[in-house]
């Protein structure tokens, strides 16, 4: 299939960037459409990861203040997997982020899927990868963490409460839902 970038603009240039396209691309019957204009939100892309402690059958999540989650009457602070944007590749970012964030240090990663969350405005791809924690990974003790203007809260949740919560609303971050459903996917096929 066939598309013709005919225009390329950068609407905003700032942490994240807005791209203004006018473009045709070919259709299913193989003819062309008309000249239409479409936004791209352009965020980077994110690495993710789902922390599972196998000893207490429990996810190690954290919680944190999202203005986008805020606004419309939002929850505002979500219960999120770790994560960050991809700068210099995925497993570096992944590495770094969970010991930012929660304290634990991590060796071995496996890599669950990757998907758009919203591919109408947003380019980016969300890689979600699985890593297995015990008490002793557990670099520092503290309960909060965070650099820059980020105040991190770590949460441990047995497995099973995590689906009460996504069912109830309380976990309502997308990548962290389906990471939490792969790696339920993941024990089944280690049973």
């Amino acid at each position: 299939m066939k598309v013709i970038i005919k225009d390329l603009k950068r609407e905003y240039d700032g942490f994240f960037k807005v791209d203004k396209a006018v473009l045709q691309h070919e259709k299913f019957d193989g003819s062309m459409n008309r000249e239409i204009d479409r936004l791209n939100f352009n965020r980077g892309n994110t690495v993710a990861v789902i922390l599972y402690n196998k000893t207490n059958h429990s996810v190690v999540l954290v919680k944190q203040f999202r203005y986008p989650a805020y606004v419309d009457d939002g929850p505002g602070w979500l219960i999120e997997c770790v994560a960050g944007i991809k700068d210099n590749g995925e497993v570096p970012v992944a590495k770094k982020e969970v010991l930012e964030e929660t304290g634990y240090k991590i060796d071995k990663l496996k890599y669950l899927t990757r998907f758009y969350p919203s591919p109408g405005g947003c380019s980016e791809r969300i890689s979600i990868y699985l890593a297995y924690v015990e008490a002793e990974d557990k670099t520092k003790k503290e309960k909060y963490f965070g650099t820059g203007n980020e105040d991190i809260q770590v949460i441990e949740i047995p497995l099973a409460r995590a689906f009460e919560m996504i069912k109830s609303g309380e976990i309502c971050d997308g990548k962290t839902i389906i990471g939490l459903f792969h790696l339920r996917d993941e024990l089944e096929k280690r049973k």
